[in-house]
C-alpha cells in the first residue's frame, strides 16, 4: 500500500516521466507538426505500446523505415502502435506529411 502511495505522489508531481512510467506503454504527442518527446529510451528485448495522440487539426503519419511501421493518425485523434521486442540501437521515426519538423527516435539500450 505504501508503494502505491509513493507512485501516485510521484506521478502527481511529475517525478516519473513517460520514459520511467512503464516500458510497456509510452505516450507520444504530435503538436505543431512535431513529436514530443522526440527521443524515447527503452530497454532492449521488451515489447512496448506507443500511444500517439495527434493534437494538430490535420492528419499525420507515424512512419518508421527502421521499424517497418506506417500509421496515419487523423487530426485530434489517437492511435496505438505495438513495437518490439527490439535489439539495442537507434530506430528513427518521422511524420511523412511534415518530414521537415516531425522527427524522432527510439533509443534502445
Amino acid at each position: 500500500m505504501q508503494l502505491i502511495l509513493i507512485i501516485l505522489v510521484a506521478l502527481t508531481f511529475g517525478v516519473i516521466t513517460s520514459e520511467a512510467r512503464s516500458a510497456d506503454d509510452i505516450a507520444i504527442t504530435i503538436k505543431d507538426h512535431r513529436f514530443e518527446p522526440a527521443e524515447i529510451s527503452l530497454p532492449a528485448g521488451q515489447k512496448v505500446t506507443l500511444s500517439v495522440a495527434n493534437q494538430d487539426a490535420t492528419p499525420e503519419e507515424f512512419e518508421s523505415d527502421d521499424l517497418d511501421i506506417e500509421k496515419v493518425i487523423a487530426g485530434q485523434q489517437s492511435a496505438t502502435i505495438q513495437v518490439g521486442p527490439l535489439d539495442a540501437g537507434r530506430y528513427e521515426f518521422y511524420g511523412e506529411y511534415h518530414e521537415d519538423t516531425a522527427k524522432g527516435a527510439i533509443v534502445v539500450k
